[in-house]
């Protein structure tokens, strides 16, 4: 297998999975040189790897600086990206107004995870004056380009009518492509209409990814609205989420 270097030549996205996969060292050290020679797609990714510790020794100010220098040459990976390590103070002090600044320019672009990301300040009022109206425009443009998580939160503003008028049926339709996708919240939210509908049997399947899927916060807000159903399939799969939710906290 190759991997370019050279500066004229864009790195191949499947060359670069491929070889993080079999050897994360090589990859970090073809994304070192890459980016040395001011390969864009270089700088992002290596700012990611040093961010996750994945073949190279974690080091999240490094990474928020490489970040920085892909957002000056104009990726809105990187300014999205430079948001996330402000917005939670990875590498650098915590900034939220600046986080927000560059998600904003991160979403100018059109990229679903700089409207996400920009859309939860919005929502939250963090950073930037709380907004609701302009976080759901954000969410739902984020969720036609294909973003899942944005999907499910879309659906949840229309289902709770929140800036806009309620529409339950288009509520299931975004939660149901949200769990397509493969968000677990967004598979949570499918079972919880399917639950509504006496449709437990089609239910579980959904409710099975989203265990296996989520995260901790997740299981914290999960597992005790399914401790609530009376229905005894789904008091056992409770169990099950009380259970992972206990181990996960054990871990922390």
């Amino acid at each position: 297998m190759t991997f370019s270097l050279r500066r004229e030549e864009v790195i191949a996205t499947d060359q670069l999975a491929a070889l993080l996969e079999s050897s994360p060292g090589k990859a970090a050290q073809a994304l070192l040189v890459a980016a040395g020679q001011g390969v864009l797609e270089a700088q992002v990714l290596l700012g990611q790897i040093l961010l996750d510790g994945r073949g190279i020794e974690k080091d999240p100010a490094l990474a928020r600086r490489w970040f920085a220098i892909g957002a000056r040459q104009g990726s809105a990976m990187a300014d999205n990206m430079l948001g996330r390590c402000l917005e939670h103070g990875w590498g650098g002090p915590l900034d939220l107004p600046a986080a927000a600044l560059h998600y904003r320019r991160a979403a100018a672009s059109g990229l679903d995870w700089g409207l996400y990301n920009l859309a939860n300040l919005l929502a939250t009022g963090r950073g930037v004056a709380q907004d609701q109206q302009q976080a759901l425009a954000c969410y739902r443009q984020a969720a036609e380009a294909g973003h899942a998580k944005s999907m499910n939160l879309l659906g949840r503003y229309l289902e709770e009518g929140l800036a806009c008028a309620a529409d339950p049926e288009q509520a299931r339709a975004w939660y149901r492509r949200s769990a397509e996708a493969g968000d677990f919240r967004g598979q949570f939210s499918h079972a919880a209409t399917l639950v509504e509908q006496g449709q437990v049997e089609q239910a579980l399947p959904w409710l099975e990814q989203a265990l296996a899927n989520g995260n901790l916060n997740f299981l914290r807000s999960s597992t005790p609205a399914l401790e609530q159903a009376g229905e005894s399939r789904l008091q056992d799969l409770a169990r099950r989420y009380r259970a992972r939710l206990t181990a996960l906290q054990a871990a922390t």
